[in-house]
């Protein structure tokens, strides 16, 4: 089997907006993930925690896989007046589709978020949280390079994914 591979789409349309409305969640899945209205509603609510949204596509079909938000580089002096947003660059949501899960998505997901990540001059760590329980997305995330930074917001574990060695290999060894 060859390993999925995805493509980013800004979501800047009524019918980019439409057809993410269509994504399922897993069963289950509803106990960590809202639904795909309230991502746009959290967005909306929280601009000051510069949400960047996209559709996930099949790299080779294009078919619609997904939905991914992050806060994408938040300035230094807003993350130091709100203890309520993390950054600069947090990884919002993440949502594979439910006939999609299970096939490698999510995972080439994180990759391609860790690479625009990397890209970034202050780009050095993604991160995220999410909670404990049956079904909870942290296995999957501690599996991709998420550590714990012992940190808890929002009743979540905080998470990082270190993306110096990303940098490094973009910039042939140099951070």
């Amino acid at each position: 089997m060859t390993k999925a591979a995805v493509v980013l789409r800004d979501i800047v349309s009524e019918d980019d907006v439409e057809a993410v409305m269509g994504l399922r969640r897993g069963p289950g899945q509803d106990r960590y993930l809202g639904s795909m209205i309230s991502h746009f509603e959290d967005a909306i609510a929280d601009a000051h925690a510069c949400p960047r949204m996209w559709s996930v596509h099949d790299a080779a079909t294009s078919e619609l896989v997904g939905f991914v938000m992050i806060s994408d580089d938040i300035p230094d002096e807003r993350l130091a007046a709100d203890d309520d947003i993390v950054g600069p660059y947090f990884l919002w949501r993440l949502l594979i589709d439910e006939r999609f899960q299970g096939r490698g998505y999510g995972a080439a997901t994180i990759d391609a978020i860790g690479d625009y990540v990397a890209a970034k001059p202050n780009g050095r760590t993604l991160l995220t949280s999410c909670a404990d329980g049956d079904g909870s997305p942290l296995p999957f995330y501690i599996r991709h390079g998420f550590t714990h930074t012992g940190e808890q917001k929002w009743g979540e574990h905080l998470l990082a994914l270190d993306l110096e060695p990303r940098r490094e290999a973009a910039n042939g060894g140099r951070a």
